[in-house]
């Protein structure tokens, strides 16, 4: 029989110690890491009980990422993650689309959601309807979803994307006429990347936009850039074009970690939430932040109390819950994802 390993504070300060973002949220002494323990130590010991793996995505608390995760990544690489394990629960802990797509995926598994505050703003910004309606609109035009919406989004539309390979499904698709959904942000960089590449497509795009991205603007850059020459600057797609110009990269969470880990430069300012600055102080010791980050408040809802308790008892908000019709055809549009990123 297995024994769960049980963590000590002092081992959970040692990994912690490091990271030191957003306030006082993310600081950890050994007396608050002498008060995650217990509850740590449960979660471990309930999810090997249940057969449970913990999903995580990146912009939830540390604690969370060091104390119980089994993946952390972005939410595609995690839905991914889910299908390679032979766990019976899926514990998601980061917003509820990300659960859904889980679900999709694994659509056999019981999905638990733990988030106290279930939304996102650029998620709940368009509904199945009101693709329904667009597509009434544009009828000649392929309907691309990025992976944050809904199932029932997705299953209005024709593929999905991610932020790392968006460039290069769009630039796949044989039709010239793109409806990209619901980032308008990452919409206008598309149109961007797609001139760039001397691609003629006409693309029209939604009006949803990220609350956490937005907020970051050039003035944040140039200052940072005077007080620091040598900086690197990280941003995601969802930040407006004119901070995507200025950057020295765009792309995913998992594409920003793994250029701040190969490049030799030691500061960065890295334009996204929090949770992935957590990660560069924790993993990459050697490398330094500059200016701040933004906290999402819906990634933080996640807590390790409400982690124990749906694998405890899930209320039955805490299940993610799909219509098969819907789930079958929001998996569609992400098989063409996989198709257009072969081909």
């Amino acid at each position: 029989m297995i024994t769960t390993h049980h963590i000590t504070p002092e081992e959970l300060y040692e990994s912690l110690k490091t990271i030191k973002v957003g306030g006082t949220a993310c600081h950890y002494s050994l007396k608050k890491c002498a008060e995650l323990v217990p509850t740590i130590n449960a979660i471990n010991e309930l999810k090997e009980e249940k057969n449970a793996v913990i999903l995580v995505h990146s912009y939830v608390s540390p604690e969370i990422v060091y104390g119980v995760a089994d993946y952390v990544g972005d939410s595609y690489a995690l839905s991914k993650n889910a299908m390679e394990t032979d766990a019976d629960v899926i514990v998601f802990a980061a917003v509820r689309f990300m659960g859904e797509t889980a679900k999709v995926m694994n659509p056999h598994k019981e999905v638990l959601i733990p988030t106290a505050l279930d939304g996102c703003t650029l998620a709940d910004s368009i509904d199945a309807a009101t693709v329904r309606r667009l597509r009434q609109q544009f009828p000649d035009y392929t309907f691309v979803c990025y992976i944050n919406t809904t199932a029932e989004v997705k299953s209005e539309c024709d593929v999905c994307v991610t932020s790392a390979n968006v460039y290069n499904v769009v630039e796949r698709i044989p039709n010239d006429k793109i409806y990209f959904l619901p980032d308008k942000l990452m919409g206008q960089n598309l149109v961007n990347a797609m001139y760039a590449l001397g691609v003629h497509k006409t693309i029209s795009y939604y009006t949803g936009t990220c609350y956490v991205h937005e907020e970051y603007n050039t003035e944040q850059i140039f200052r940072i850039r005077t007080e620091y020459p040598n900086v690197k600057v990280v941003s995601h797609p969802e930040c407006n074009p004119a901070v995507v110009a200025h950057s020295d990269f765009v792309g995913s969470t998992a594409q920003m970690l793994a250029y701040m880990r190969e490049t030799e430069s030691r500061e960065f300012l890295m334009l996204t939430e929090c949770g992935l600055s957590s990660r560069l102080q924790k993993e990459f010791p050697n490398k330094k932040l500059v200016g701040t980050c933004t906290l999402c408040r819906y990634m933080k809802s996640n807590t390790l109390d409400d982690i124990l308790r749906v694998l405890k008892d899930p209320a039955p908000a805490d299940r993610v819950v799909i219509a098969p019709d819907i789930c079958q055809r929001a998996a569609r549009s992400i098989e063409a994802m996989f198709q257009y990123s072969r081909s």
